[in-house]
């Protein structure tokens, strides 16, 4: 794993602690909504955390996008479902999206590049 991905996981993970320490009943409500949202249901995790991918895109969150890549890779996506995922992305938020989606194919690149060696 790249250090910028190391930096952005431990980040992430101290950053949620602190704001979930401060017993907020909405906002540590709203963090548990958010990870039961991905879980096994009608849809599978992997297509949801697919969805998330495209809707992150579309908001344009580069966080959000490392994140659900991230995940996405853990769930198995194939890299011709990423690119998928990526169209989708670029037909429902046009081509402002581009830059994210280079951002999400350099990553993707950087994983892939760390799962074969």
């Amino acid at each position: 794993m790249s250090d910028k991905l190391s930096e952005f996981k431990e980040f992430r993970e101290k950053m949620n602690e602190k704001i979930l320490e401060e017993k907020n009943l909405n906002i540590n409500r709203f963090f548990n909504l958010d990870t039961r949202a991905y879980e096994e249901g009608a849809l599978s995790s992997k297509t949801k955390e697919m969805l998330g991918l495209v809707a992150s895109m579309v908001l344009k969150c580069d966080d959000c996008i490392t994140y659900h890549i991230t995940r996405c890779k853990e769930e198995g996506v194939t890299r011709e479902e990423f690119f998928e995922v990526f169209n989708i992305a670029l037909i429902v938020g046009g081509s402002i999206v581009i830059p994210h989606m280079r951002k999400a194919v350099d990553l993707l690149e950087e994983l892939s590049d760390k799962s074969e060696e």
